[in-house]
């Protein structure tokens, strides 16, 4: 039987501790080659949604051995580039029926091929971001950080706060974002998920100033972290590339990547009006950054780099890219925990595999 998840099941069966640690493990073997990841790749093609819109059909896949898995990450977009304020945004739009957007994971047996299950990418989408932010602050913060500086107030705000929660103790968490009506109605959600006050603020620099840890969590295309806000001592992390300024990068002591892929493959069809390829935005942000010195998470977690040396130096971690490894790693965790608890739908095997050779 293929088993058959919603994000409510994903949500209930899988914490943020739990992909850290699911993370972590897999990472151990992926650095010395007995798991294995693709880089990710995104087709851009005209839509009919809208003029400034475009169609994205997104796919990341990895294989964890170890635990007998592989997975695949598809989605299937329609995406804009409005700008809020200063910066230019990344944005999804809901155009799938009843207002919904279009994210599959797929995870396989490693034994015999089989598709063990089926799931929606949006809870561990969000899950995994922050956990692999979290690993950089675990290997990467001061031992003894305890204030938080956050950027941004959407969802993936909301898991870079959690995943510091879970390596660090944290004391005090002060939030920015352009929205005041945004950034109040966070903070004061997330201060009784985490059990700490949060505090509004109206500018970036307050909420980074004198923080152990400043974490970009935003859908922005264009820096919203400069060298000019750097402190000694200071973790600074982003969950894509262009967050923080390449000055503010090249000023930190040690930097570590994600991943050594610098973009992912993009293939776009003519008359795609796709703005992320503009000059110095996006993927095309920071590419006068030699990636190839950097260690990334993995080699850290294996001891193949150093995260930090003395509590003064400025450390720097780029969620550069993200790995459909990352899927495999804790899908692996979820479909087992649905197993045990009896959560989820069977549907037959049969209906997913054929008697035709491929």
């Amino acid at each position: 039987m293929t088993l058959i998840l919603s994000n409510d099941d994903v949500e209930n069966l899988l914490t943020m501790p739990d992909c850290i640690e699911a993370l972590e493990t897999a990472y151990a073997d992926l650095a010395v080659g007995r798991a294995i990841t693709r880089t990710r790749s995104d087709c851009i093609a005209p839509t009919t949604y809208a003029d400034d819109a475009v169609y994205g059909l997104k796919s990341m896949d990895g294989v964890v051995p170890a635990l007998g898995v592989g997975a695949i990450r598809i989605n299937s977009d329609i995406v804009t580039n409005p700008k809020v304020g200063n910066t230019q945004r990344r944005v999804k739009i809901p155009a799938a029926p009843n207002d919904r957007y279009v994210g599959l994971v797929l995870l396989f047996s490693t034994a015999n091929g089989e598709p063990l299950a089926i799931f929606p990418d949006g809870v561990l989408q969000h899950i995994r971001v922050g956990a692999t932010n979290g690993l950089g602050a675990k290997y990467m913060a001061r031992k003894d950080a305890s204030v938080l500086g956050l950027l941004g107030s959407g969802w993936q705000a909301e898991t870079q706060l959690t995943a510091a929660c879970a390596v660090r103790d944290i004391k005090e968490v002060r939030c920015y974002s352009p929205s005041k009506e945004n950034r109040e109605a966070f903070s004061k959600r997330m201060s009784e998920v985490v059990g700490i006050e949060i505090k509004p603020v109206d500018h970036p620099e307050e909420a980074v100033r004198g923080a152990d840890i400043a974490m970009c969590g935003t859908n922005s295309i264009d820096p919203i972290f400069f060298k000019e806000w750097i402190e000694p001592g200071m973790h600074i992390s982003s969950i894509k590339k262009p967050e923080i300024d390449p000055a503010a990068v090249r000023a930190a002591d040690r930097v570590a990547l994600h991943t050594k892929d610098s973009t992912p493959i993009i293939v776009v069809a003519e008359g795609a009006p796709f703005q992320e390829e503009s000059k110095g935005k996006a993927w095309n942000a920071a590419k006068d950054l030699d990636f190839s010195k950097y260690p990334t998470i993995a080699d850290l977690i294996v001891g193949n780099g150093k995260g930090r040396e003395n509590d003064k130096e400025v450390t720097c971690f780029l969620n550069n890219l993200g790995l459909g490894f990352q899927f495999a790693a804790a899908g692996s965790v979820i479909h087992k925990r649905a197993v045990e608890q009896g959560i989820g739908h069977d549907l037959p095997t049969d209906w997913f595999t054929e008697t035709v050779h491929p």
